[in-house]
């Protein structure tokens, strides 16, 4: 019987009953049982197993592998190097969020992810949720041809597969993962072939898989999709009926905009006293069937009587109202709509218009808001300023290397900060991106 079968049944039959066998190793310099080794037969026992596992391990001889097939050439060329080290600073963990956006702009340059950032970038894309194939469609295609090589190494990566799978191939036999980032390649490349498929695969579709399907349309939204969404409002999903109506909401010229609006007209009016122009809100009396569909909730108290409930009501509007609704009705400019006094209203108007802005990405508003606040209109609750950091973390980024409005807020808000600092770091990443020079 071999040694290591003996150290094998010595461990099962327990140290009590057998004794521990020797472990010779041949060519070793001194014995096993060299003076000063452990007392307790357990402790022996794992220190011989320890060694014969180390002697047979080293002793093995060294086996024959097939080399390794090499990747086929990038037509694109890499990104340049100060884009390369940014990259490599947000895989690190600076800014994180801003990882989709890199490769976004790097794809639309037709620039490759540099190679040596590639397990880092596939291993981050891994590690987001499935259900947003986004940012692994996004690592597939800026990793190129590279990145299909390492995933034929690694299954950990195979989603970067769903990528490069023939349209019928990934679509018919692939499994959820493949056809969530095919779906969204061809989004990508031409939304009209997406919609269609969507179209035709609604009515077999479970409620995980329709909204997948609506996550993967938030990408080159447009008109167009408006039918397919409008029909998502009735659908039996929760989660889908909200992702239709947040997504409808963002298209000012849908129908859903359009109610949504004149709910709107219907909550907020000028008012002109002997004080001057003022803004009046009426609340709605109630949460209507209707609102409801278009994605509104009653909020945590269904008594719509109560101030908690008529702000969360009005704020629901307002957030989902187009902001050119307010432009066009009072006739002014998203500055002197925010100079008109609302009273205690002003908190949640600020809330509903930013939340609108943001989703709507209308940089007219979202400057208009920010400097509302610097005027000293400053919002003082930790609600109101998590906002705010929202709204400025969504400005054009050169706001923040050419205004001087970014550093009085940083010094008025501490707390803004962070939002100064990420737009700064935007400004150079974008700045880097559209650096023609790939090779310095």
């Amino acid at each position: 019987m071999s040694t290591w079968q003996d150290l094998v049944t010595a461990s099962l039959i327990g140290t009590e009953r057998a004794a521990v066998p020797l472990a010779p190793v041949p060519g070793l310099p001194f014995p096993a049982d060299a003076p000063g080794g452990p007392a307790d037969p357990a402790a022996l026992l794992l220190d011989r197993a320890a060694l014969l596992t180390a002697a047979r391990r080293g002793g093995r001889p060294a086996g024959r592998a097939e080399p390794l097939s090499a990747a086929e050439p990038d037509s694109a060329p890499p990104v340049s190097q100060a884009a390369a080290r940014r990259l490599a600073r947000i895989l690190r963990g600076e800014h994180p969020d801003l990882l989709a956006e890199w490769l976004a702009v790097a794809v639309a340059r037709g620039r490759t992810a540099p190679a040596h950032l590639l397990p880092a970038l596939l291993d981050q894309a891994r590690r987001v949720s499935p259900a947003d194939p986004e940012l692994r469609r996004l690592a597939a295609e800026a990793g190129g041809s590279r990145a299909r090589w390492l995933a034929g190494l690694n299954p950990d990566w195979r989603y970067v597969s769903a990528h490069t799978l023939a349209g019928d191939d990934a679509w018919r036999l692939g499994d959820a993962v493949q056809r969530r980032g095919y779906l969204a390649s061809l989004r990508a490349r031409d939304p009209g072939a997406a919609r269609e498929l969507i179209a035709g695969g609604w009515a077999a579709a479970g409620p995980d898989e329709r909204f997948m399907f609506v996550k993967v349309m938030t990408s080159g939204l447009s008109l167009a999709d408006e039918p397919l969404l409008e029909a998502a409002l009735s659908d039996g999903s929760a989660f889908v009926r909200k992702m239709a109506a947040e997504m409808l909401a963002t298209l000012p010229g849908s129908a859903l905009a359009q109610r949504m609006a004149g709910r709107a007209r219907g909550c907020l009016r000028l008012h002109q006293g002997r004080h001057g122009t003022r803004l009046v809100i009426i609340v709605p009396a109630q949460c209507d069937s209707t609102m409801r569909r278009d994605g509104i909730s009653p909020g945590p108290s269904a008594l719509i009587t109560r101030p908690a409930g008529q702000a969360h009501l009005v704020l629901e509007v307002l957030a989902r109202t187009p902001l050119r609704t307010w432009t066009g009705e009072f006739g002014r400019t998203p500055e002197q709509i925010l100079a008109l006094p609302a009273g205690g209203w002003a908190p949640v108007l600020f809330t509903g218009w930013a939340r609108a802005a943001i989703a709507q990405r209308d940089r007219t508003w979202i400057a208009a808001l920010v400097s509302w606040a610097l005027a000293g209109g400053l919002p003082g609750t930790p609600s109101d300023v998590e906002t705010l950091g929202e709204l400025v973390r969504r400005m054009d980024p050169a706001f923040a290397v050419t205004g001087t409005a970014a550093g009085v807020l940083a010094a008025m808000l501490p707390g803004v900060r962070d939002a100064i600092n990420v737009l700064r770091f935007r400004y150079q990443m974008l700045k880097e991106l559209d650096d023609d020079d790939s090779a310095g």
